[in-house]
């Protein structure tokens, strides 16, 4: 039998799930607050925590079956394609603190594409806190597009949907700016305008708290605010972009399969009318799917598949050094979800 654990980590919420018996059903998930990324200032340190946090209530279920380990631990990290480094560094902790055999560490964009895909080509548009395409093509070719951060990227996310409705409400609270419903929404979310720089960054992940304001957006925008709904249409803009140029980068044929994954999703209308019309639109075919499955599902595919087409960009080391010995508490947290 074969056991392992798949993680989905990003900047919102870490997710942990345990499969005994390869492709069978999961048998528990546990969901902890994300990182803000491996390429943050103390990413790994921070992935590592919220890695251990969802794994570690997941180990009693170990007992008595399998001698206690894992075959294997993937894990699909926002961040991990632009700081490779930094995912060899949290891989090797992680096999300092998990009974595994292997440890991958992926991007959670990567996983989300075998997760959706089952492992084929095409292009997946992952949408939450960040945002980033993957194409892979018949041929192997790769793309990546966008995933830069709330700094420099990530346009359309909920991070930058939400940074957005913030600045436009500031703008009306100054006066400088048209009246918008996101004023009181952000004070109902936030309280005193004058306050709000240091609200965002309170928790430590000002762009998990920013994409926290994006749902409010949306509803404004679907309410008829002319402010909110410029945002969500330029967030749709910029995803099809986004997805559309992967589309370009990569080989294949007609009707290239494209699925749309992430948090975002759940915006509803207001987005995703004006993000499908943007892909299905454009001069090359493309087949809009749903997606076959989620992150985790592509993380149990490469914890447990190392010939998969994702391989390339995958860290996977090995253990050799003895199984650590591993405090696991019983799993009681009221954030753990029965399959």
């Amino acid at each position: 039998m074969t056991a392992a654990v798949a993680v989905d980590l990003g900047k919102t919420g870490c997710r942990a799930v345990l499969w005994m018996g390869g492709a069978g059903p999961a048998h528990d998930v546990h969901e902890v607050p994300g990182a803000p990324g491996l390429a943050a200032d103390n990413g790994v340190a921070a992935a590592r925590a919220a890695v251990r946090a969802a794994v570690l209530p997941l180990l009693p279920l170990l007992q008595g079956e399998h001698g206690g380990r894992l075959d294997a631990v993937c894990v699909g990290a926002a961040g991990a394609a632009t700081a490779p480094e930094a995912a060899r560094a949290l891989a090797g902790l992680l096999l300092e603190d998990l009974p595994a055999d292997e440890v991958a560490v992926t991007s959670d964009a990567v996983t989300a594409h075998a997760g959706a895909l089952g492992g084929r080509p095409g292009v997946v548009l992952a949408i939450g806190t960040g945002s980033v395409a993957i194409g892979i093509g018949d041929d192997g070719s790769y793309a990546r597009v966008d995933g830069w951060g709330p700094w420099l990227g990530d346009e359309g996310s909920g991070s930058w949907i939400g940074a957005a409705g913030l600045r436009a409400a500031l703008r009306a609270h100054d006066g400088r700016g048209p009246r918008t419903a996101l004023l009181a929404a952000a004070v109902e979310r936030f309280g005193d305008p004058d306050r709000l720089p240091s609200a965002l960054g309170r928790d430590g992940n000002p762009a998990r708290t920013a994409a926290s304001f994006a749902p409010q957006v949306a509803r404004a925008a679907a309410a008829g605010d002319d402010a909110a709904t410029t945002i969500v249409r330029d967030a749709a803009a910029a995803l099809g972009e986004a997805a559309l140029t992967a589309a370009r980068r990569i080989a294949g044929g007609d009707a290239l399969p494209v699925t749309i994954t992430g948090g975002l999703t759940g915006l509803g209308e207001p987005l995703t009318g004006p993000l499908t019309a943007a892909l299905t639109g454009s001069s090359r075919p493309l087949h809009l799917r749903p997606p076959l499955g989620d992150p985790l599902d592509g993380a149990r595919l490469l914890a447990l598949d190392a010939s998969a087409p994702h391989e390339p960009h995958v860290v996977r080391l090995r253990r050799t050094t003895a199984f650590p010995t591993v405090p696991t508490p019983p799993v009681t947290s009221p954030a753990v979800i029965q399959e």
